[in-house]
């Protein structure tokens, strides 16, 4: 039996509430489902302070959204290959998993930067304003085209 704040989609599926994750040196962009999980919603980007309290900001924020599993953007070459940055995420995935208790989904996020640089470009946004932003639109496109993909039935380039 499903609880009342479960959401379902027509099919009566069960639809976990995802955050997606694009993971940089300084910063993470985040972005969040909406309730039935068909739309990607940026959040501010977070400042990245060391690990520990990296991963207490992201268990609070998930806890407060009611987030049941991660997605991380996993940078890969474009010959499909992994290097440095790809290496770094794959062990921060593991390590977000084990602490918060949540399923954590690796998506390959190639282009995704360029994508939504071209975006804020096509607003108008100065650059000062696109660095600001092009974390959060980044972890957006990363989410949006996850949840297309479980919305179609397509396959996914999950890893």
């Amino acid at each position: 039996m499903m609880k009342e704040d479960q959401v379902t989609r027509a099919q009566g599926e069960r639809v976990p509430k995802t955050m997606a994750l694009d993971l940089g040196e300084v910063t993470i962009g985040l972005a969040v489902s909406d309730d039935l999980s068909l739309t990607a919603q940026g959040l501010p980007t977070l400042r990245r302070r060391g690990l520990k309290e990296d991963i207490e900001t992201l268990r609070r924020i998930a806890a407060e959204l009611g987030v049941e599993e991660l997605l991380l953007g996993l940078p890969r070459n474009m010959n499909g290959s992994l290097g440095a940055q790809g290496e770094k995420v794959m062990a921060f995935a593991r390590y977000l998993g084990q602490r918060l208790k949540r399923p954590v989904r690796l998506w390959d996020e190639r282009l995704s930067t360029v994508a939504a640089e071209k975006a804020l470009i096509q607003a108008g946004l100065r650059r000062k304003r696109r660095r600001q932003a092009i974390d959060r639109v980044a972890a957006t496109l990363i989410l949006q085209g996850y949840l297309d993909s479980r919305a179609g039935g397509a396959k996914t380039n999950e890893e």
